[in-house]
C-alpha cells in the first residue's frame, strides 16, 4: 500500500503511514473497542401515557451505504468510513478515486482478500462510473471531495431522500501574535501545510499574523522549509508531488498574484511533474 500511495503522489513512507495507513488502523482499533457499547441497547424514559410499557433505543444498520472516496488521501478517505459502516452492520459499495489509480488498484486486491463481494464491494473506473453509481438507490452516501462535485452528490441523493455525509474542505488560516516562538510556529504551519504537497482539506490556506513580527515569520517559515526540503525540494524524499497535471497548472495559475518570497520555479517543478509521469 505504500508503494501505491508513492506512485500515486510520491508520499513518503512516514508520511503514507502516518496519514493513511496508521490513521485506518487507528480507527479500526477504536471501533473493535467501542463496538460493544454502541451495538447495546440503550433504556430511555418513557413517557406516564406509555405506561406501564418501557423505552429503549436499539441501533440498527442503515443498510447499504457508498462511499466515494477522494484522490488526496485515497486509501484513508476510503477505509476509514468504511470501518465505521462495517462496525454499524452495513454493506458497502466504495468508489476508489480515478486520479489514485495504484491505491485504487491495491484497494481492490486488499477489499477482494478480505470481504465476500456481497458484503464490500470495490467499483474503480472514471467519473461516469461514479455518475452511475449515483443514480442507484443507498441507504447513506459519504462523500469527500469538492464543493462542486458535493452540490452534484447531494442532488442525486435528494432523488431518494437518501442522507448524505459531505466533507468539503474549507479555508484553515492560522493567527500567529506577536508573542508566539516564532520558529516553533514556523515549522508546525510548515508541517500542516506542506504535508502532501499541501493537498489536505485542512492544511494551512494563510497566516495572519501580528505586524511587528510578520517580516521576521517569513524569515522563519522560510527557514523550517528549507529545514524540511532542504534548498531544493524536488529532490528532496520527504516532499510528495501534486496529483496531477490539471491540478499543477491551477496552482501555478496562483502564483501570479502577490509576491513569491520561497519558491522553486514553474518550470521545474513542471519539468519533475513530466518525469514522475
Amino acid at each position: 500500500m505504500l508503494s501505491a500511495l508513492h506512485a500515486d503522489l510520491r508520499k513518503p513512507a512516514q508520511e503514507a503511514y502516518l496519514a493513511e495507513v496508521g490513521f485506518v488502523l487507528s480507527d479500526i482499533r477504536h471501533a473493535l473497542r467501542r463496538l460493544p457499547g454502541w451495538i447495546r441497547p440503550r433504556r430511555c424514559r418513557t413517557p406516564w401515557v406509555a405506561w406501564p410499557g418501557r423505552g429503549f433505543v436499539r441501533p440498527e444498520p442503515y443498510g447499504v451505504a457508498l462511499i466515494l472516496g477522494p484522490w488526496n488521501y485515497p486509501l484513508q478517505l476510503l477505509l476509514s468510513p468504511l470501518a465505521g459502516a462495517l462496525s454499524a452492520g452495513n454493506c458497502v459499495v466504495l468508489k476508489p478515486s480515478e486520479f489514485a489509480p495504484h491505491t485504487a488498484a491495491a484497494v481492490v486486491r486488499l477489499i477482494g482478500a478480505t470481504f465476500p463481494e456481497k458484503r464490500v464491494a470495490v467499483v474503480p473506473g472514471e467519473g461516469d462510473v461514479a455518475e452511475a453509481l449515483l443514480r442507484e438507490r443507498f441507504d447513506k452516501i459519504f462523500f469527500t471531495g469538492s464543493t462542486r462535485v458535493g452540490r452534484l452528490v447531494m442532488a442525486a441523493a435528494a432523488r431518494h431522500l437518501t442522507p448524505v455525509t459531505l466533507e468539503l474542505g474549507g479555508k484553515s488560516p492560522c493567527l500567529v501574535c506577536a508573542d508566539a516562538p516564532l520558529d516553533v510556529s514556523a515549522r508546525r504551519i510548515a508541517w500542516g501545510k506542506f504535508m502532501n504537497a499541501g493537498q489536505t482539506c485542512v492544511a494551512p490556506d494563510y497566516v495572519l499574523a501580528d505586524r511587528r513580527i510578520s517580516q521576521s515569520f517569513v524569515e522563519a517559515l522560510k527557514r523550517a522549509i528549507r529545514g524540511f526540503y532542504g534548498e531544493n525540494p524536488q529532490v528532496s524524499a520527504d516532499y510528495a508531488r501534486i496529483v496531477n497535471r490539471q491540478h499543477l497548472e491551477r496552482l501555478t495559475s496562483y502564483l501570479g498574484n502577490g509576491q513569491i518570497v520561497c519558491a522553486a520555479t514553474t518550470m521545474r517543478v513542471t519539468s519533475t511533474w513530466r518525469r514522475r509521469c
